[in-house]
Protein backbone atom coordinates (compact mmCIF):
# COMPACT_ATOMS: atom_id res chain seq x y z
CA UNK A 1 0.00 0.00 0.00
CA UNK A 2 0.92 4.01 -0.51
CA UNK A 3 1.23 6.50 1.99
CA UNK A 4 -2.24 7.27 0.06
CA UNK A 5 -3.89 4.45 1.78
CA UNK A 6 -6.10 6.60 3.89
CA UNK A 7 -7.33 9.57 1.84
CA UNK A 8 -10.57 10.29 0.46
CA UNK A 9 -12.15 8.45 -2.41
CA UNK A 10 -12.01 10.41 -5.50
CA UNK A 11 -14.78 13.20 -6.25
CA UNK A 12 -15.62 14.75 -9.70
CA UNK A 13 -12.76 15.89 -11.44
CA UNK A 14 -10.35 13.61 -9.19
CA UNK A 15 -7.94 11.38 -10.27
CA UNK A 16 -9.47 7.70 -10.59
CA UNK A 17 -7.64 5.60 -7.92
CA UNK A 18 -6.78 2.05 -8.84
CA UNK A 19 -5.84 -0.82 -7.13
CA UNK A 20 -3.30 -3.34 -8.75
CA UNK A 21 -3.55 -7.25 -7.57
CA UNK A 22 -1.23 -9.40 -9.58
CA UNK A 23 1.14 -11.95 -8.13
CA UNK A 24 3.21 -11.79 -10.51
CA UNK A 25 5.90 -8.71 -9.93
CA UNK A 26 6.84 -8.06 -13.47
CA UNK A 27 3.00 -7.98 -14.51
CA UNK A 28 2.02 -4.82 -11.70
CA UNK A 29 5.36 -3.14 -12.54
CA UNK A 30 4.15 -2.89 -16.42
CA UNK A 31 0.72 -1.55 -15.64
CA UNK A 32 2.00 0.67 -13.48
CA UNK A 33 4.36 2.37 -15.43
CA UNK A 34 1.32 2.48 -18.27
CA UNK A 35 -1.02 4.31 -15.91
CA UNK A 36 1.39 6.85 -13.95
CA UNK A 37 1.87 8.45 -17.92
CA UNK A 38 -2.27 8.53 -18.23
CA UNK A 39 -3.87 11.74 -17.27
CA UNK A 40 -6.20 11.68 -14.48
CA UNK A 41 -5.56 7.75 -13.39
CA UNK A 42 -3.26 7.28 -9.95
CA UNK A 43 -2.33 3.82 -8.58
CA UNK A 44 -2.91 4.25 -4.80
CA UNK A 45 -1.59 0.31 -4.02
CA UNK A 46 -0.71 -3.28 -5.05
CA UNK A 47 -1.23 -6.24 -4.21
CA UNK A 48 0.02 -9.83 -4.26
CA UNK A 49 -3.02 -11.86 -3.67
CA UNK A 50 -6.89 -11.42 -3.03
CA UNK A 51 -6.71 -11.52 0.76
CA UNK A 52 -4.06 -8.34 -0.01
CA UNK A 53 -6.48 -7.01 -2.89
CA UNK A 54 -9.17 -6.95 0.10
CA UNK A 55 -6.96 -5.58 3.01
CA UNK A 56 -5.82 -3.05 0.55
CA UNK A 57 -9.01 -1.94 -0.93
CA UNK A 58 -10.88 -1.63 2.44
CA UNK A 59 -8.15 0.89 3.09
CA UNK A 60 -6.72 2.61 0.21
CA UNK A 61 -10.84 2.84 -1.15
CA UNK A 62 -9.82 2.72 -5.01
CA UNK A 63 -12.67 3.42 -7.78
CA UNK A 64 -11.21 0.76 -9.71
CA UNK A 65 -9.57 -2.59 -8.68
CA UNK A 66 -7.67 -4.83 -11.57
CA UNK A 67 -7.65 -8.11 -10.21
CA UNK A 68 -5.63 -11.02 -11.71
CA UNK A 69 -8.29 -14.15 -11.69
CA UNK A 70 -5.17 -16.34 -10.49
CA UNK A 71 -3.43 -16.08 -7.40
CA UNK A 72 -2.26 -17.71 -4.15
CA UNK A 73 -3.59 -17.33 -0.94
CA UNK A 74 -6.91 -16.50 -2.03
CA UNK A 75 -7.60 -16.00 -5.78
CA UNK A 76 -9.26 -12.98 -7.87
CA UNK A 77 -12.14 -15.20 -8.24
CA UNK A 78 -13.09 -15.48 -4.54
CA UNK A 79 -11.97 -12.05 -4.00
CA UNK A 80 -14.84 -10.66 -5.98
CA UNK A 81 -17.34 -10.78 -4.13
CA UNK A 82 -15.89 -9.46 -0.93
CA UNK A 83 -14.66 -6.77 -2.56
CA UNK A 84 -17.98 -5.18 -4.48
CA UNK A 85 -19.33 -5.60 -0.67
CA UNK A 86 -17.45 -2.97 0.38
CA UNK A 87 -18.87 0.20 1.04
CA UNK A 88 -18.18 2.30 -1.04
CA UNK A 89 -17.57 -0.77 -3.25
CA UNK A 90 -14.86 -0.27 -6.22
CA UNK A 91 -15.74 -1.58 -9.86
CA UNK A 92 -13.41 -4.78 -10.37
CA UNK A 93 -11.81 -5.66 -13.66
CA UNK A 94 -10.57 -9.17 -13.78
CA UNK A 95 -7.32 -9.38 -15.90
CA UNK A 96 -6.76 -12.71 -17.97
CA UNK A 97 -5.49 -14.67 -20.85
CA UNK A 98 -7.59 -15.83 -23.57
CA UNK A 99 -9.00 -19.37 -23.14
CA UNK A 100 -9.88 -18.55 -19.18
CA UNK A 101 -13.70 -17.52 -20.21
CA UNK A 102 -15.14 -19.76 -17.68
CA UNK A 103 -13.35 -18.29 -14.85
CA UNK A 104 -14.56 -15.08 -16.53
CA UNK A 105 -18.14 -16.53 -16.45
CA UNK A 106 -17.67 -17.09 -12.50
CA UNK A 107 -16.10 -13.74 -12.02
CA UNK A 108 -19.15 -11.89 -14.10
CA UNK A 109 -21.95 -13.74 -11.91
CA UNK A 110 -20.12 -12.69 -8.52
CA UNK A 111 -20.82 -9.17 -9.40
CA UNK A 112 -17.35 -8.25 -11.50
CA UNK A 113 -18.22 -5.26 -13.73
CA UNK A 114 -16.33 -7.31 -16.97
CA UNK A 115 -12.85 -8.29 -18.08
CA UNK A 116 -9.57 -7.30 -20.02
CA UNK A 117 -7.31 -9.85 -21.76
CA UNK A 118 -3.62 -9.28 -20.52
CA UNK A 119 -1.91 -8.96 -23.86
CA UNK A 120 -3.72 -5.73 -24.62
CA UNK A 121 -2.27 -2.70 -25.57
CA UNK A 122 -1.94 0.63 -23.24
CA UNK A 123 -4.55 2.28 -24.42
CA UNK A 124 -7.12 -0.29 -23.86
CA UNK A 125 -5.80 -0.81 -20.70
CA UNK A 126 -6.24 3.02 -20.21
CA UNK A 127 -9.67 3.26 -22.00
CA UNK A 128 -10.40 0.15 -19.59
CA UNK A 129 -9.57 1.98 -16.67
CA UNK A 130 -11.47 4.74 -17.28
CA UNK A 131 -14.81 3.01 -18.24
CA UNK A 132 -14.96 1.18 -15.65
CA UNK A 133 -14.37 4.19 -13.44
CA UNK A 134 -17.57 5.89 -15.38
CA UNK A 135 -19.63 2.73 -14.34
CA UNK A 136 -19.79 1.00 -18.08
CA UNK A 137 -18.74 -2.37 -18.29
CA UNK A 138 -14.99 -3.68 -19.23
CA UNK A 139 -15.60 -6.49 -22.10
CA UNK A 140 -12.53 -7.24 -23.73
CA UNK A 141 -13.18 -7.94 -27.53
CA UNK A 142 -11.11 -10.93 -28.02
CA UNK A 143 -13.74 -12.66 -25.76
CA UNK A 144 -16.72 -11.18 -25.64
CA UNK A 145 -18.65 -12.90 -27.46
CA UNK A 146 -17.89 -16.39 -26.33
CA UNK A 147 -18.42 -15.46 -23.11
CA UNK A 148 -21.30 -14.20 -23.80
CA UNK A 149 -22.66 -16.64 -25.51
CA UNK A 150 -21.89 -19.19 -22.89
CA UNK A 151 -23.44 -16.84 -20.29
CA UNK A 152 -26.66 -17.21 -22.37
CA UNK A 153 -26.45 -20.82 -22.83
CA UNK A 154 -25.45 -21.98 -19.57
CA UNK A 155 -27.96 -19.66 -17.48
CA UNK A 156 -31.70 -19.50 -17.18
CA UNK A 157 -34.23 -19.51 -20.24
CA UNK A 158 -35.37 -16.52 -22.06
CA UNK A 159 -38.41 -16.12 -20.35
CA UNK A 160 -40.29 -13.33 -18.46
CA UNK A 161 -38.35 -12.47 -15.58
CA UNK A 162 -40.31 -11.16 -12.43
CA UNK A 163 -37.25 -8.85 -11.42
CA UNK A 164 -37.67 -6.89 -14.15
CA UNK A 165 -42.03 -6.35 -13.34
CA UNK A 166 -40.92 -3.32 -11.47
CA UNK A 167 -39.25 -1.51 -13.65
CA UNK A 168 -40.18 2.13 -15.34
CA UNK A 169 -40.85 2.05 -18.81
CA UNK A 170 -38.03 4.58 -19.10
CA UNK A 171 -35.74 1.75 -16.88
CA UNK A 172 -36.90 -1.04 -19.59
CA UNK A 173 -35.29 0.97 -22.07
CA UNK A 174 -32.05 1.81 -20.29
CA UNK A 175 -32.03 -2.29 -19.38
CA UNK A 176 -32.50 -2.95 -23.27
CA UNK A 177 -29.47 -0.91 -23.82
CA UNK A 178 -27.60 -2.50 -21.55
CA UNK A 179 -28.26 -5.61 -23.10
CA UNK A 180 -26.70 -4.21 -26.23
CA UNK A 181 -23.70 -3.28 -24.37
CA UNK A 182 -24.25 0.65 -24.84
CA UNK A 183 -22.30 3.00 -22.57
CA UNK A 184 -23.57 5.49 -20.46
CA UNK A 185 -22.72 8.03 -22.90
CA UNK A 186 -23.96 6.17 -25.72
CA UNK A 187 -27.32 5.48 -23.76
CA UNK A 188 -27.61 9.12 -23.18
CA UNK A 189 -26.98 10.15 -26.77
CA UNK A 190 -29.64 7.85 -27.81
CA UNK A 191 -32.60 8.85 -25.35
CA UNK A 192 -31.58 12.44 -25.51
CA UNK A 193 -30.69 12.70 -21.41
CA UNK A 194 -27.38 13.61 -19.38
CA UNK A 195 -25.24 10.81 -18.31
CA UNK A 196 -25.51 11.57 -14.50
CA UNK A 197 -29.37 10.96 -15.64
CA UNK A 198 -28.71 7.69 -17.02
CA UNK A 199 -26.37 6.59 -13.81
CA UNK A 200 -29.26 7.18 -11.73
CA UNK A 201 -31.17 4.80 -14.10
CA UNK A 202 -28.85 2.58 -14.00
CA UNK A 203 -28.52 2.41 -10.05
CA UNK A 204 -32.16 1.95 -10.18
CA UNK A 205 -32.23 -0.77 -12.24
CA UNK A 206 -29.60 -2.64 -10.35
CA UNK A 207 -30.91 -2.08 -7.22
CA UNK A 208 -34.62 -3.24 -8.28
CA UNK A 209 -33.14 -6.52 -9.84
CA UNK A 210 -30.81 -7.48 -7.53
CA UNK A 211 -28.14 -7.09 -10.12
CA UNK A 212 -24.35 -6.79 -8.91
CA UNK A 213 -23.04 -5.26 -12.40
CA UNK A 214 -23.89 -3.99 -16.05
CA UNK A 215 -23.04 -7.26 -16.94
CA UNK A 216 -25.85 -9.03 -14.70
CA UNK A 217 -27.93 -6.43 -16.11
CA UNK A 218 -27.09 -6.81 -19.45
CA UNK A 219 -27.53 -10.87 -19.12
CA UNK A 220 -30.89 -10.19 -17.50
CA UNK A 221 -32.22 -8.24 -20.51
CA UNK A 222 -31.64 -11.37 -22.58
CA UNK A 223 -32.54 -14.13 -20.16
CA UNK A 224 -35.98 -11.85 -19.83
CA UNK A 225 -36.86 -11.77 -23.34
CA UNK A 226 -36.83 -8.04 -23.69
CA UNK A 227 -34.25 -8.36 -26.57
CA UNK A 228 -36.53 -9.01 -29.21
Amino acid sequence: MTDQANSAVSGPGSAIRVLLADDEEMVRHGVRLILRHAEGIEVVGEAANGAEAVRCAAEDRPDVVLLDVRMPVLDGLAAVEPLVALDPAPQVVMLTTFGDEENVLRALRAGATGFLLKDEGPQELIRAVRAAAAGDAVLSPGVTGTVVRRMLSGGAPRVPDRRVAGLTDREREVLVMLGEGLSNLEIGTRLGIGVGTVKTHVGSILGKTGCGSRVQAALLAHQAGLMG
